[in-house]
């Protein structure tokens, strides 16, 4: 969980035209640091500041290691990662298996010992490496390479690997693709990057509509090996309030990495809440680490998620993904939830309203708005001589 820069200033490099906190440098990295400290983000669970491309220079130095842009990181990475530290916050970077990042920066090709002892000394504890620049044939072999040379540092660094968005079936159908990914990377991403729309959430939130717990990526996540969805974009520009919650909501029940890339310095109260939300968060961070899916309606607008938490219990979004008219009712029904006992009587608790409906004998209908969801965690409850309690 934590802040990462990509979706919201992308490469912007120009210091001068959009102003100094605006632009990648070492100014936007340290008062997002600050945020995260102070207004109640770490203790909510956003522990990381995270740098994504365009901070290094286009080649390296006389020594061989790649460098930040003096101009733009005046005090150097090294500096910027203990003021990351000194605020009880993580420091992530970014780089790229290929010769060249995305940008056109420096990249990993040639020097992955050398540039993961580097970023060791920098303190960094989070690495995203992308994969422009590199020849297909040669990612298995490769990110893998980066990987071990990162744990050759003896400094622990998790390690995000975007190989199979660059692959055409993006591991889809191939239980040896995923079991390579969870054998060589912390997290990855599978499908393509988020844009500050509603269009691009749900084209990724279509992807990852898995159908059942047997989805070969979904039995692939689980502690310490995770599927990215890629950035929170809540606090932006592009989506409604509704529809903020929905990929919040979303994102909880796949069980994704929560990166937001917004400007904490200036979001809005209403999208800090949602964000914020310790129930919601509770769902995304429950210690079984199981994927939630699809289970109903999902060819439709009508849609059903699920994800089994620790404790028999499960958390449930009614999406409704229709796009006209008011709205419509939406059942969730135990046997929709294979680890429940059919006909079985659960309490419900509507996570948004942060309030108990109630207990309900099987199943619960309820009204939900277009380009909106519900969200629910049910509790099983037990019927002594005819009480439920």
């Amino acid at each position: 969980m934590g802040w990462m820069t990509w979706e919201r200033y992308r490469c912007i490099t120009d210091c001068s035209t959009s102003g100094p906190s605006h632009c990648i440098n070492e100014q936007l990295i340290k008062d997002m640091a600050d945020r995260l400290a102070k207004d109640g983000w770490l203790e909510a669970g956003y522990k990381q500041v995270s740098i994504d491309d365009c901070w290094a220079l286009p080649e390296r130095d006389e020594k061989g290691q790649q460098v930040a842009d003096p101009t733009r990181f005046p005090s150097g990475m090294a500096a910027l990662g203990k003021y990351i530290h000194d605020r009880g916050l993580l420091f992530g970077t970014y780089s790229d298996i290929g010769s060249k990042t995305c940008a056109g920066k420096v990249g990993l090709q040639g020097h992955f010992d050398e540039d993961a002892r580097l970023f060791a000394s920098w303190g960094v504890d989070y690495i995203k490496v992308d994969g422009c620049y590199e020849e297909l044939k040669d990612m298995q072999a490769d990110y893998p390479a980066f990987g071990a040379a990162l744990n050759r540092t003896g400094r622990p660094i998790v390690y995000s690997c975007s190989w199979p968005a660059y692959l055409p079936h993006h591991c889809e159908g191939s239980d040896a693709c995923m079991a390579s990914l969870v054998e060589n990377c912390n997290l990855w991403r599978n499908y393509g990057d988020v844009d500050d729309s509603w269009q691009s959430v749900t084209g990724i939130v279509n992807f990852w509509k898995r159908r059942n717990s047997s989805d070969e990526m979904v039995r692939a996540a689980g502690p310490g090996h995770w599927n990215d969805p890629d950035m929170l974009i809540v606090g932006n520009f592009g989506l409604s309030q509704s529809e903020e919650q929905t990929q919040f909501a979303l994102w909880a029940i796949f069980a994704a990495p929560l990166f937001m890339s917004n400007d904490l310095r200036m979001i809005s109260a209403e999208s800090k809440e949602i964000l914020q939300n310790r129930e919601v968060i509770s769902v995304n961070q429950d210690v079984l680490g199981k994927q939630g899916f699809c289970v109903a309606g999902c060819d439709g607008d009508l849609r059903v998620w699920v994800r089994e938490l620790s404790g028999q219990e499960a958390a449930v979004v009614l999406q409704n993904a229709g796009t006209g008219g008011d709205g419509s009712n939406i059942t969730v029904d135990s046997s929709m939830i294979s680890w429940f006992p059919e006909r079985s009587t659960f309490l419900a608790r509507d996570l948004f309203a942060k309030t108990d409906l109630g207990v309900f004998p099987g199943h619960v209908t309820l009204f939900v708005h277009v380009s909106s969801c519900r969200m629910l965690k049910l509790s099983q409850q037990k019927q002594v001589q005819g009480i439920t309690i």
